[in-house]
């Protein structure tokens, strides 16, 4: 069994290096739609699936609520913060709006979360 420093054991079969991925949406009545989830095996394959939700999500909204995900898209500085922040142990969150569903995109270690 591997051990996180601090917390309770992992099962052996998720590495301490391991992270959770989750995309949802929250309607305005308080409902959760779970979209998708994934375990990742680094922070750059990390980012490589939270691009690829935030893609899928911009393709469904208009324009004008579209825009801040295409930023983030390629914005290199702000992937560079959300790798950094993961490899430390932090949870990364992208959240993203149209005028009735807020998006969220999240990352975090899974390690003793899961």
């Amino acid at each position: 069994m591997v051990k996180n420093a601090g917390e309770r054991p992992l099962p052996a079969s998720i590495p301490s290096t391991a992270y959770w991925c989750e995309a949802a949406a929250h309607t305005p009545d308080s409902r959760t739609i779970w979209l998708n989830s994934h375990r990742a095996s680094s922070p750059r394959l990390v980012l490589r699936w939270l691009c690829a939700r935030a893609q899928d999500v911009t393709d469904q909204l208009d324009q004008p609520y579209a825009q801040p995900g295409h930023h983030w898209l390629t914005d290199e500085t702000e992937h560079e913060r959300a790798r950094t922040a993961l490899a430390h142990g932090q949870t990364f969150v992208l959240t993203l709006y149209d005028d009735t569903t807020r998006y969220v995109l999240s990352a975090r270690p899974a390690g003793g979360t899961c």
